[in-house]
């Protein structure tokens, strides 16, 4: 009865195949690979067994599923809602904490400042703000999502790097 929501989601997911679940903990905005990686390389690992290349392949793969989505339907969906009050003040929030996060580099780099951006493996900045920063600083979605995607490649490269323990190596022999 007093199990949290967080367990209850986890025991659903348990039940689902490994690959739909590394998927859907990579396209979550608050997990994105940043959380997926390590809980496959790491967690899941005895029981996935996957070589590196497979968690990073589904990661990337399961981060940019909504990408599309919100750069198709942000706008749309964002002005219909904003008719009541309730969801306007949060359109408002998310919409200006997205401007403080993202910066004067997406605004100033556009598409190259955006893919950056998104690259950076820390929490707020993945391919969900990214997708929103876009909208909000009028990217072309022809450049925006082939932005996003490269940033999410290079997020994934550096949260498997720091997984596998390339940096950890590295910062030994140095």
């Amino acid at each position: 009865m007093g199990e949290t929501v967080s367990l209850a989601v986890l025991r659903w997911m348990s039940g689902l195949p490994g690959e739909l679940t590394m998927l859907l903990i990579s396209a979550l905005p608050l997990t994105e690979l940043r959380a997926s990686i390590p809980v496959a390389m790491t967690l899941m690992a005895d029981s996935w067994q996957w070589p590196w290349w497979k968690v990073y392949l589904l990661a990337v793969a399961g981060n940019m599923i909504p990408v599309p989505f919100i750069l198709w339907f942000l706008g749309p969906v964002s002005g219909w809602l904003s008719r009541w009050r309730l969801f306007d003040r949060f359109f408002k929030w998310l919409f200006e904490r997205t401007r403080r996060k993202a910066g004067a580099n997406v605004q100033k780099y556009r598409a190259l400042g955006l893919a950056v951006f998104v690259a950076i493996p820390l929490p707020f900045t993945g391919a969900w703000t990214g997708a929103m920063a876009a909208f909000l600083f009028d990217i072309p979605r022809r450049l925006a999502l082939p932005s996003i995607a490269l940033g999410v490649c290079g997020a994934g490269a550096v949260v498997m790097l720091i997984v596998t323990g390339v940096f950890a190596a590295l910062g030994f022999l140095l």
